[in-house]
């Protein structure tokens, strides 16, 4: 869940960032009792994402500026379409104007891109989530637009959960302790409520993993057929995660492999941001 706290902490780190010591081109430039209207336009088909985002960029500039939201988050748009409008001070709204548009651009890419590889899995039983590979700052903004893409979140951090991948097993294997019975030392030392993942690269390791009782077992990098050899093995003794290599070409396969969960840092690392526009349509003084 996104919160307010969250996206005011963001959005004022952004301000303060863009605008330290005000606005100087709108000060100098635009009446203090100059009134506008500018209107959020898409000028490509997408997926909308961020709206209390873009509202609390003008919120916080200027508390009387009203944003009208003409979509709800999670709602594909196309090109031309009315999303959003503020009006009120046009000084605060010029202030504004880049810092909101940064953010729902970005949060709708995100949406967009998360909402093709979920129709590539249309039919199978597999999720698509994110990973950490998030923009640092933004990481609670980006998986809400996975959210809104009809995508869904994995570990939000370090904190969350017990993630061995291979460079913990190198240095556990680098011990000299057995690697079902290092993750059964882990597993003792857990709460019950606290989930367990563990990263394999060959089919090999598979058994070793399951048998330290394991809640999640990600294949990472596995062509086609040996996902579907490990999700045999596995056989419905833990969740099984696909990772490395998923683009828009190779989803489908991967899917259709049986695996539960798809993790696609491409979500997040590799997204474009959609092209809005902002456009002041009605200006005058009060």
């Amino acid at each position: 869940m996104l919160t307010s706290h969250a996206i005011d902490t963001v959005v004022r780190a952004a301000l303060d960032e863009d605008a330290p010591w005000g606005d100087l081109t709108s000060e100098m430039l635009i009446p203090v009792d100059a009134v506008a209207t500018a209107q959020l336009v898409a000028r490509e088909p997408g997926v909308f994402s961020g709206g209390a985002v873009f509202a609390a960029a003008f919120r916080l500039v200027d508390p009387r500026i009203v944003v009208h939201l003409h979509l709800a988050d999670g709602t594909p748009f196309a090109a031309g379409e009315l999303l959003a409008e503020a009006s009120g001070p046009a000084r605060g709204i010029l202030t504004a104007e880049r810092i909101g548009l940064n953010f729902v651009q970005r949060m709708s890419g995100i949406a967009a891109l998360t909402a093709r590889y979920v129709a590539e899995t249309v039919g199978t039983n597999a999720r698509i989530v994110d990973t950490r590979k998030t923009t640092p700052g933004l990481r609670a903004l980006e998986r809400q637009a996975v959210r809104d893409g009809g995508g869904h979140n994995h570990r939000f951090s370090l904190s969350d959960a017990v993630m061995a991948k291979d460079n913990h097993l190198a240095v556990l294997s680098a011990g000299g302790i057995g690697l079902t019975d290092a993750l059964l030392a882990v597993r003792a030392k857990l709460s019950h409520t606290t989930h367990f993942e563990v990263e394999v690269d060959t089919l090999d390791q598979i058994e070793p993993v399951l048998a330290a009782g394991i809640d999640t077992i990600m294949l990472d990098n596995f062509d086609a057929g040996d996902l579907r050899e490990g999700v045999r093995r596995v056989a419905g003794r833990a969740i099984v995660e696909a990772s490395g290599g998923v683009s828009l070409d190779t989803v489908r396969r991967i899917a259709e492999s049986g695996v539960d969960v798809i993790s696609v840092g491409a979500l997040t690392h590799s997204v474009r941001s959609l092209d809005l526009g902002l456009d002041v349509v009605i200006i005058t003084e009060d």
